[in-house]
């Protein structure tokens, strides 16, 4: 089995993603983290297109890549001038990367309406920038944009296309599904009439890649489709970053292949690595993470239904199609109103509670956590709180601090925006402190106020930062008055967490969640130590 090339381009197609932005030093640590996993082609930008781009290339030059191959992205040449004065493609030879990634138009359509060019000059743009760039020294990797409707519409043309890259000399000709609307029937047979196609053209094996774009949901369908019609390159971003509803997620497409299909194209080391990587880049790019993206997620492998945690207990694959840990994933129980004593059990060993203290048992605990959830409160979505939880009930919970008073005030004048000061008295021990700190909000006033209370008591918290936080009203026949649900996820190094709080008051609402995020980090880092 033909081994199949990885290539990314979440640095340039990627950043075209409504609300992706990277700067070009946080590019290079997202190359890094490409070539540490074992990506074949990274695609670092369009380099004539903007400074941030020819940023990234000048620093790239300094990269020691240990695997992948740089690839700087370009278009084929103006109309009408000739390839040593495009601007756009002096650009890409100052890149000075390895590889050159060419788009060329292959639809009939853009060439007459959009580019008002006449077919015959589309063909000889492609064939004079190839043959440029590659007289230059570089492996020319050809992407033939718009490839499957041009290749509907006028299938003679498209070919010749085709043609023009392939007699340039072009290394790898890739089929682009630009707007994401084909099917994967249509993938497949287009692919394998295409290698057909340039095995009568070429008497030397020319590969043949895919990027699909997903707007009609089927990116990763159809790029593994096309790989099994003959295709060994795959061209995709990290989480399936890019324009309009995105590329194909090589973080689903890698494990189909590698692991569903059995290509090889990732190691098995480097497989346990996705979840991160993921993470990773949706942190650098300050876009939360999707909880159900497929593999990775932090849902992926989450059970909520009693008789599904059942089944999972006594045998993982009644309910998972994979191990979880070979993508760097773990499973989740969660414990909500849907819960059952095997989703508590499940828990409580995976916390480290004796649920038997106490005189408690897991049928009440879940009788508790049902009648808590009535009340607001959803344990499925705060794993922090539910651990306190079932520590109390079973008499184990020893909290590090205790809470004797706050005081929130917020101040707003006619020229300033609202500021806000918290004071805050605990206890830790038989010891007191009293501290104040202001904030941008009441919630951040008393986040700050707290970690300077602390500070004095457990100086390793610096690390720890609150990530999110939500409120929802629970019913809102009662106006301003209704119930909230305050949920807060918090992180430090190497976990996220999340807990929350429930009240008629925001304000207390926030703290029992902000209480039980630091309650639940100091009790973790002390059973670490």
């Amino acid at each position: 089995m033909e081994p199949i090339q990885l290539y990314d381009t979440t640095l340039r197609d990627g950043t075209q993603g409504e609300d992706v932005n990277f700067t070009a030093e946080e590019k290079v640590k997202i190359a890094q983290r490409l070539d540490d996993i074992g990506i074949h082609y990274i695609e670092g930008g369009w380099p004539g297109s903007n400074p941030r781009d020819r940023q990234f290339f000048d620093l790239a030059k300094k990269l020691s890549l240990k695997k992948a191959r740089l690839a700087a992205f370009g278009a084929t040449r103006r109309p009408g001038i000739a390839p040593g004065d495009d601007q756009n493609l002096i650009a890409l030879l100052e890149a000075e990367t390895p590889v050159v990634t060419l788009f060329g138009k292959t639809w009939d359509l853009h060439v007459k309406q959009i580019m008002n060019n006449t077919l015959e000059e589309n063909l000889a743009m492609i064939r004079d920038s190839v043959s440029f760039l590659k007289g230059e020294g570089r492996e020319i990797i050809y992407d033939a944009e718009h490839f499957f409707d041009g290749y509907h519409e006028n299938r003679d043309y498209a070919l010749k296309t085709l043609e023009a890259a392939l007699e340039a000399g072009a290394d790898t000709l890739v089929l682009c599904d630009t707007n994401g609307g084909t099917l994967p029937f249509d993938i497949e047979s287009a692919t394998r009439e295409i290698i057909e196609f340039v095995g009568i053209q070429n008497s030397t094996p020319v590969p043949i890649g895919i990027h699909c774009h997903n707007d009609s949901g089927l990116a990763v369908a159809n790029s593994i489709t096309s790989v099994r019609a003959g295709a060994t390159m795959v061209q995709g971003t990290i989480n399936g970053y890019g324009e309009r509803c995105g590329n194909a997620d090589l973080i689903s497409v890698i494990p189909v292949l590698a692991m569903k299909m059995h290509y090889p194209c990732m190691s098995d080391e480097n497989l346990t690595k996705l979840r991160k990587l993921s993470r990773f880049v949706s942190e650098t790019a300050n876009i939360v993470p999707l909880k159900s993206r497929p593999f990775v997620g932090k849902s992926a492998f989450a059970h909520k239904g009693g008789i599904h945690v059942n089944a999972v207990m006594k045998t993982a694959r009644a309910y998972e199609h994979m191990v979880p840990e070979l993508v760097g994933n773990r499973r989740r129980i969660l414990v909500s109103d849907l819960a059952g004593k095997s989703n508590v059990e499940y828990k409580a060993k995976e916390l480290g509670i004796d649920l038997n203290r106490n005189g408690y048992d897991s049928r009440k605990i879940v009788e508790a956590i049902k009648r808590l959830e009535q009340e607001g409160y959803q344990y499925d979505v705060a794993e922090g709180s539910l651990a306190i939880l079932m520590e109390k009930f079973t008499d184990q919970f020893r909290p590090y601090f205790d809470l004797e008073s706050f005081r929130v005030v917020i101040e707003k004048d006619r020229e300033q925006p609202c500021s806000a000061h918290a004071t805050i008295k605990i206890t830790v021990g038989d010891r007191g402190e009293i501290t104040a700190a202001e904030g941008r909000g009441p919630v951040s006033a008393l986040d700050n106020a707290l970690r300077k209370a602390l500070d004095n008591f457990y100086p390793d918290l610096d690390d720890m930062r609150l990530v999110d936080f939500k409120v929802r009203v629970m019913d809102g026949r009662s106006a301003t008055a209704s119930k909230v649900r305050v949920y807060i996820e918090s992180r430090d190094q190497d976990n996220i967490w999340s807990t929350i709080g429930v009240s008629t008051d925001i304000i207390e609402a926030s703290w029992q969640a902000l209480a039980d995020s630091f309650q639940y980090r100091l009790a973790r880092q002390n059973n670490n130590e």
